[in-house]
């Protein structure tokens, strides 16, 4: 009777694999191109002396807010305008905006490097911290 089951188990999931096998092979070919970018990436940032400064620019971009479009109506004319939101401030047009929020993620990434020293003092020789 146990081999019944363990029969009935494996052809159930052949069935099931045969019946989604496009988005199974879907998301493994997306997932070996996702690694063999990550992969020449790696080779390429080894070649590469300033990559990171790019890693580090790439991390405060992220944690930087983003630019939101809004269009309100113009009170003089009546017709729709746009203006872009950064961190709190309203800009005219999407160039200072993007302006000042570049200006935010070199900041940030700033705010790392002034920060590294303390962080690497506080770890030990081997890598752990104390």
């Amino acid at each position: 009777m146990h081999g019944l089951y363990t029969t009935a188990a494996v052809v159930l999931a052949g069935i099931i694999v045969y019946r989604f096998h496009r988005p199974i092979f879907g998301a493994l070919a997306r997932f070996d191109a996702r690694n063999v970018a990550r992969k020449s990436a790696e080779i390429r940032d080894r070649q590469d002396r300033n990559a990171h400064y790019k890693h580090t620019i790439e991390l405060a971009e992220e944690q930087v807010d983003v630019i939101t479009e809004t269009s309100v109506t113009d009170s003089r004319t009546g017709a729709p305008v746009s203006h872009f939101a950064f961190a709190g401030e309203i800009f005219a047009t999407r160039e200072d905006a993007e302006a000042a929020r570049q200006h935010a993620i070199i900041i940030k990434a700033r705010e790392f490097y002034v920060e590294l020293p303390v962080a690497l003092t506080r770890r030990g020789g081997d890598g752990t911290l104390k």
